[in-house]
């Protein structure tokens, strides 16, 4: 028998086999998902650690110097404008002001007089002007002999909460001596820093006509009911942090917030027609953010992206991509710039979903 024959099907039979094995080699090419941004109306709801103050916080001081008679008041005390507090000893200040009263009356008895002799001519009228300015000084002497057996008595100056006692009764006070401090808590200032970046943000797409409104997270990770308004902001930077001050006013009709309490404010910041990508898609060099786009061919181009705000598991994307452009989301570890790739193509709203993530 020839061995031709033998030869010629054995080469045929490696060659079908060759041909099946580049068959089942393609067959088994790995394909990439792709998918495109997300283009929807969002948010981004940012905190930032404050400190509540009082709308008015003041301290109450002795005006007078003299004993403490009376403490009308309790600590924690809710007082209302005008209701008493303190009474220093008077005895002093009334008796300033008897002499006073008595030095008007001889003024006053020494003015008729000057006058009786003006009128007949027997006194010039200098010496009844000299009268004149020794009752209206004895009368200003009344006045404010007056004011001093006034503040003796400490009053209210407006609706507030006391804070501790400094002094008791029977302390002797000097002038200006600190007695309390007092809260008027019907309305909170809440101060918070915000990095220039964000004010930048903040202030460039700020809509003056309107304010903007702010939540409150409590130092017990609980919600203050009632919602605030940004309402001012400082003057200067600060140097050392970076930071602006922003103060929110909030209403306090239950009184729950007290001077001094902290917080955290959430600040919600819109973001219209935004583009939304996985972050897992995303991959970083030298602190910059690149995806993978692929073009129509299938070929992976390195893009760099730029982060207007994050989210749990995506990102907002400012600039760097399309809504029509398509990236990689898995396997970028797997592939090479320029390199050409088998894609399956997964739409935006099933990615996210699976995310377990949604925006709003």
């Amino acid at each position: 028998m020839s061995k031709t024959p033998m030869f010629i099907g054995l080469l045929v039979f490696l060659m079908l086999t060759s041909c099946g094995a580049k068959k089942e080699e393609k067959h088994e090419e790995t394909k990439f998902l792709v998918t495109s941004p997300i283009k929807k109306d969002t948010s981004i709801t940012k905190d930032y650690v404050s400190q509540i103050h009082s709308i008015r916080h003041i301290e109450v001081r002795a005006l007078e110097r003299g004993y403490l008679k009376n403490i009308s008041v309790d600590e924690g005390q809710t007082v209302k404008k005008g209701q008493a507090m303190f009474q220093i000893m008077p005895n002093v200040y009334q008796a300033d002001l008897q002499k006073a009263a008595a030095e008007a009356k001889v003024a006053e008895i020494e003015l008729k007089n000057t006058q009786l002799l003006a009128d007949g001519q027997v006194v010039s009228e200098n010496e009844l002007s000299m009268a004149k300015a020794n009752f209206d000084k004895a009368n200003a002497e009344v006045s404010l002999a007056k004011i001093h057996l006034g503040f003796t008595n400490i009053t209210a100056p407006f609706d507030g909460i006391m804070d501790h006692l400094h002094v008791r009764e029977g302390s002797l006070l000097d002038e200006g001596e600190l007695l309390t401090t007092l809260s008027d808590n019907s309305k909170m200032w809440v101060y918070f820093n915000v990095p220039e970046a964000e004010y930048l943000d903040y202030i460039m797409s700020f809509d003056k006509k309107e304010k903007k409104e702010v939540r409150l997270l409590m130092a017990n990770n609980k919600p203050f009911n009632q919602s605030g308004i940004v309402e001012t902001i400082e003057a200067d930077f600060n140097n050392q942090t970076g930071n602006i001050a922003f103060r929110a006013t909030f209403n306090n009709p239950d009184r729950i917030l007290r001077h001094g309490e902290t917080g955290s404010i959430l600040m919600t910041t819109p973001y219209k027609d935004a583009l939304i990508i996985p972050q897992k898609a995303t991959f970083e060099i030298l602190d910059k953010k690149y995806v993978f786009v692929v073009d129509q061919e299938n070929i992976v181009r390195q893009t760099e992206i730029f982060i207007a705000a994050e989210l749990p598991h995506l990102y907002v994307i400012s600039k760097g991509l399309k809504a029509s452009d398509k990236f990689l989301l898995d396997g970028i570890r797997m592939v090479k710039n320029n390199e050409k790739i088998s894609t399956e193509f997964m739409e935006p709203n099933e990615v996210i979903s699976k995310l377990a993530v949604y925006a709003e």
